[in-house]
């Protein structure tokens, strides 16, 4: 037996020996007689071994077939679609959702296993699949080469009929959560390699155990306008993806998001004042003691922004709230008890610190007049809101003030009340030095041209960089025609 039957025969493939032998020998022809028979049979092997992934979170784009072990969360309708040629057979693809305890990836069987798949799977089923791992338009998805049951393997996956917030866990599909509306956001458009127009919106909702940021796909994106802040709502087979290292649930053409009659209270946990520190992303309450007219500015882009500062107070400090963008209409007044949510601990003015509330913040004003000076612990109101900004925020919706970070001021008539300048950080549109534009966003699209999304709009990129379907990324270069060519990407 030769060197490549040896190779060969320690190797699990479906590939046949003839097939293995010839690449064999291309590669060494490729390769100059710089590898010889051994070596290019090793090279292929390598090429051809089935990566064995220990959980489903090892799972990564690039990657050859993988196999991996893993409990049926749902099934999809099998759908048809048209091959090219004109002889061609109709296709049909079945999508799967398949979990283990670190995670959930999205299986997608192809004609025969799709109606197979149809016919015998069911969820809480545990199945081995052999597939080659890709990004999706939801994420990571494996398109399976081979599927079969395991019944005598256990595989550790909590499937709950409902959801609460601090149940969301990376890769959890089918997710049904009940939550009360605090935020809902306009829609956005981008373009999909295949020319057609994709959209997104957000809802956020919240619960007693916490919040999350609700990302509606095309046409769920609807739903965003259907809605008021404090209105009970029920979001259906739902799928969990991380953003910004925060916990996301999407909803796309499965998922539903309705309107039901329940009662959810969602009570923030807040961080008194005194122990506030820069660089904190936190949430904050207190009595409002201090109220300033809402003040507009011009940005470097010609585009009008706005900022409006309200000073509050606990039982351990006060501290200036600087609210940006659509924030600055939010209906606040003296002797209201408010609480912000990730709100952004800064160096003020006079070397006070600030609190900057920008497109990811929420403002709620809670029942009742609690006054000046009183703690967290009620319940939301109806009108609590979590603005999502018009393109002036901090972190990807606009700059503020001057390129340099410098001071918006004005307010009442003593003319102590000033906001500090956003400086430009993640997410910023800066014309600045020789007119490049900075732009940080979640790539929703890969290809020419890349998509970016940074929560509020979208941009299109021309790169040559690697990019993966849900990188954050940020670009900075000349903007053409509504296009960012990209000469930095970081």
């Amino acid at each position: 037996m030769g060197v490549i039957e040896d190779v060969y025969e320690d190797l699990d493939t479906d590939v046949d020996i003839e097939e293995f032998t010839a690449a064999v020998e291309d590669k060494v022809e490729q390769m100059g007689g710089l590898a010889d028979e051994e070596t290019a049979a090793m090279l292929i092997a390598h090429e051809l071994r089935d990566e064995e992934a220990d959980t489903i979170a090892d799972i990564e784009p690039g990657m050859n077939d993988v196999k991996f072990l893993g409990k049926v969360t749902s099934i999809g309708d099998v759908r048809t679609f048209d091959r090219d040629g004109e002889d061609a057979e109709e296709g049909r693809v079945c999508n799967v959702d398949v979990a283990d305890a670190s995670g959930s990836v999205r299986v997608a069987l192809w004609d025969d296993m799709a109606v197979a798949a149809d016919e015998e799977l069911e969820v809480g089923q545990v199945i081995r699949v052999m597939g080659r791992p890709k990004e999706g338009y939801s994420g990571l998805e494996v398109s399976a080469d081979k599927v079969e049951p395991d019944e005598d393997a256990e595989v550790d996956v909590q499937l709950l009929d409902t959801y609460r917030v601090e149940d969301l866990s990376l890769g959890a599909s089918d997710v049904d959560l009940v939550g009360q509306v605090l935020d809902t956001d306009s829609v956005r458009t981008f373009s999909r390699d295949d020319g057609s127009e994709g959209r997104v919106a957000n809802l956020t909702v919240g619960d007693e155990t916490g919040r999350v940021r609700v990302t509606l796909w095309d046409e769920q994106t609807d739903l965003a306008e259907e809605f008021e802040a404090g209105e009970v709502v029920e979001v259906g087979d739902g799928y969990v993806r991380e953003r910004d290292g925060d916990l996301e649930l999407h909803v796309g053409d499965r998922g539903t998001v309705e309107r039901v009659d329940e009662d959810v209270e969602y009570v923030p946990e807040t961080t008194d004042i005194a122990d506030l520190e820069i660089g904190d992303t936190v949430d904050v309450a207190g009595g409002v003691i201090e109220t300033d007219p809402k003040r507009t500015f011009d940005r470097d882009d010609g585009s009008e922004g706005q900022v409006r500062n309200v000073r509050i107070k606990d039982e351990t400090g006060e501290i200036r709230v600087a609210l940006w963008g659509e924030k600055a209409d939010s209906e606040i007044d003296l002797a209201d008890h408010v609480v912000f949510t990730d709100v952004q601990i800064k160096d003020g003015w006079q070397d006070d610190l600030e609190a900057s509330a920008n497109w990811q913040s929420t403002v709620s004003v809670l029942d009742g007049d609690a006054g000046a000076g009183s703690s967290s612990g009620s319940s939301a109101r109806a009108s609590s809101e979590e603005e999502s900004g018009d393109g002036t925020a901090d972190t990807g919706l606009g700059a503020f003030g001057d390129a340099n970070g410098g001071t918006t001021s004005g307010g009442d008539a003593g003319g102590t009340a000033t906001a500090t300048a956003e400086p430009a950080s993640a997410s910023v549109d800066d014309e600045g030095a020789g007119g490049d534009t900075e732009f940080t966003g979640t790539v929703v699209q890969v290809g020419e041209p890349v998509v970016l999304d940074d929560g509020q709009r979208t941009k299109s990129v021309e790169t040559d960089a690697n990019l993966r379907l849900g990188e954050e990324i940020t670009v900075r270069g000349p903007e053409r025609d509504g296009t960012i060519h990209a000469e930095d990407v970081f």
